[in-house]
């Protein structure tokens, strides 16, 4: 049981922690990792890309944490134990896990004759968290000091919205599998002090804009009561509460960050 909070100071500080963020080296991966080591957490950016992954870590020295990265394909159980395996030789031990990698795909579901793009974007958004908590938490467990989980879902796990003009069915899916995946782990891992959230963006600026119709930024904008697409350090702003103090009594949830956007669309 890890104990509440009795007063405010440092109620909201991640300082110190030691942060795995997937796909950390671009869009809402790299604000998550940004909002952690603006707060002074060490973060392992792990990603398929060298060149970007380590661009990525090149910006973050500048805020004076430990940050490095490690290349991970998280849709390979043997990339994911191998980039682990790194992660535990250069922090010791790990207090957040953050799965935010992840893909989309557009396209009618029978147009996929041989099924390649469902089974990528399910191996990808549901079996890479499965693999990451699979290689990491049963260390965290070990150390015995609690920890936090957050998996990075969607809007697009709770509502299909365009789903005639703009078909995303193994994105969908997979989003939908993961919340209840994340509830399913608070349970497990609860007796560990190990907490599993979730966070289901709405609108955000990323590198899926590009799956997003021309005119799709103006007519997102003006339905959403926010009016405006998120920045993905927002999202990571909302990770490091998470991960603070002041979120420990919080677990099996997935937290909706859309600008109101499932009100309305």
């Amino acid at each position: 049981m890890i104990p509440p909070i009795k007063n405010m100071t440092g109620a909201f500080s991640v300082s110190g922690q030691n942060v795995v963020v997937t796909g950390g080296n671009r869009g809402i991966g790299l604000g998550i990792s940004e909002a952690y080591a603006q707060s002074g957490a060490n973060v392992a950016v792990l990603c398929r890309g060298r060149e970007s992954g380590e661009a990525a870590v090149k910006n973050l020295l500048q805020y004076g944490t430990k940050c490095f990265f490690t290349p991970c394909d998280v849709g390979d159980a043997g990339s994911v134990k191998a980039a682990a395996e790194e992660v535990f030789r250069q922090f010791g031990n790990v207090d957040v896990l953050v799965n935010n990698a992840g893909v989309s795909t557009v396209g009618r579901f029978l147009d996929d004759k041989d099924m390649a793009e469902w089974h990528r974007v399910i191996n990808i958004n549901l079996n890479g968290p499965a693999y990451m908590m699979q290689a990491i938490v049963p260390r965290m467990i070990k150390a015995g000091k609690g920890g936090c989980v957050i998996n990075i879902s969607s809007i697009g796990g709770q509502s299909l919205g365009g789903a005639l003009t703009h078909p995303m069915a193994p994105y969908h899916a997979s989003k939908a599998a993961l919340d209840i995946f994340t509830r399913n782990m608070a349970i497990e891992f609860g007796d560990y002090g190990i907490r599993v959230n979730g966070i289901a963006p709405g609108p955000t600026h990323s590198d899926l804009d590009k799956d997003l119709p021309p005119d799709a930024f103006e007519k997102i904008s003006q339905i959403m009561p926010a009016h405006r697409f998120a920045e993905p350090i927002e999202v990571g702003a909302l990770c490091v509460f998470l991960s603070s103090p002041s979120g420990v009594q919080i677990t099996g949830t997935v937290i909706v960050h859309d600008g109101g956007m499932l009100l309305v669309g």
